[in-house]
Parts: structure tokens; sequence; C-alpha cells
């Protein structure tokens, strides 16, 4: 078997365990009876579990990512008027996209690990997500930023991941809720429509006003500069 193709099977099985099973409740051995592979090879390639997660999510935000940062090189390099919220959020539509699937439940499967990395104790791949994919994310979300300005940063921290969860939690149930609208309307409904759907939706929670004016919590700053999400502090 080529090394390439090992590693695939690896990674394949892999995302699909951690997916339905959570991070913790999968063990190598499970992932190499399903790969059918021996625990040598997972060791050889990826060298620990945490380095095994790391990868599965960067077979998708690696390309993701890429074609993320050429947009905003390309959108830069114009610079003919600013983006509004719409335009930042159908930019991530775009992006997903654009990824080139493996199957047909790829864009599903990462919203599921996705929502399971912040539910589930991952702190080693929130540092790797940083380190990898920060600096493309802090550049978005400076953006998001002048879009929205009047939101104090904790709010737009908040906000962000109130999107997050709405995103992952329709993505990641998408052919239950598809089969149910479908059931219920008699009218099928697209990946790519479900999510062109939701960009109005989450730019409205975006600009609306700020519920927190006049407390000690909209002075808040963030300390970490290397949050994804954090946005200039003031001054």
């Amino acid at each position: 078997m080529a090394q390439s193709e090992t590693v695939e099977r690896i990674l394949d099985a892999a995302e699909q365990l951690f997916a339905e099973k959570g991070f913790a409740e999968t063990s190598l051995r499970l992932i190499t009876s399903k790969a059918g592979v021996n625990l040598a090879a997972v060791n050889y390639h990826f060298g620990s579990k945490k380095a095994l997660i790391q990868a599965v999510f960067s077979r998708f935000l690696g390309p993701f990512c890429a074609s993320l940062e050429r947009e905003l090189d390309r959108r830069e390099a114009l610079a003919d008027r600013p983006d509004t919220l719409e335009d930042l959020l159908g930019l991530l539509v775009e992006q997903a996209l654009a990824v080139k699937p493996r199957s047909g439940d790829d864009l599903s499967i990462f919203m599921r690990l996705l929502g399971l990395s912040f539910s589930q104790s991952q702190g080693h791949l929130r540092r790797y997500l940083q380190d990898m994919y920060g600096k493309v994310f802090r550049r978005y979300m400076l953006l998001v930023h002048e879009a929205a300005p009047a939101l104090p940063p904790i709010e737009l921290f908040w906000r962000v991941h109130f999107m997050l969860g709405a995103a992952a939690f329709s993505m990641s149930g998408i052919k239950a809720l598809r089969a149910i609208a479908e059931n219920d309307f008699g009218a099928r409904t697209s990946i790519e429509q479900v999510m062109r759907m939701m960009v109005p939706f989450l730019a409205a929670g975006m600009r609306a006003e700020t519920a927190i004016a006049g407390t000690p919590l909209a002075e808040a700053q963030p300390l970490a500069r290397r949050n994804a999400v954090a946005v200039p502090a003031k001054g």
C-alpha cells in the first residue's frame, strides 16, 4: 500500500470515528481497525493521537484558509469599498463551497468536529489552529470588526461564537434537517441554499444593538493578541 494511501485511510477512519464517538472515546486501536492498518503505521505517519486530530482538521482548513487568504488579498488590492457583514459571511460560504470535496459529507463532518472541539476539552487543538491559521482568521476578524465597529470586543467575541454554534448545529445535522424540510414542505433544499440563507440571518444578529452598553463588561479588552477572534484594543 502506498504511503499516501495509508495516510488517507487513517485520516478517513479517524475523521469518521471522531465525528461519531468524540475525541476521547475514539482510541487509536479503533482507528487502526477501521483503517485496516497497524498501530505502527499511525505512529509513523502522525506520532500521536493529538497530532492525528490536528491533521484531520488541517485536511479541511488547509485548503479553506489558503483560498480565504487569496480572496482577502484580491479584495485588499481592489479596495473599492468597505465589506459589509453580508459580504464577509458570504465570503466564508464561497470558500467552504470551493474546497474540493472528498465525499458528499465533508462539510457536515467538519462542522460536527468543530462543535466537538469546543464541547470537549482540546486545548492542544486550539493552540495548533491558532499557530497554523490564526494569521488569516485575525485578518478576517479585523474586517468583521470594521463592519460592526459599535460592538464591544467581548461582545464581538461572543457573537462570533453564537454564529459558529448556529452554523455547526445546522451543518452537522444537515442531512436530517434537509429531510425534515422536504417532508414538511415538499421541496428540496441544497446545502448551498441552506448556507446562503444563513448569511442574512447571521448578519442581522451581528448587526443588532449591543446588549451590554454602559456596563463594565463593555470595557473589557482582549489580553491574548494571538486569539483568532480578538480585535484591537482601544487606543
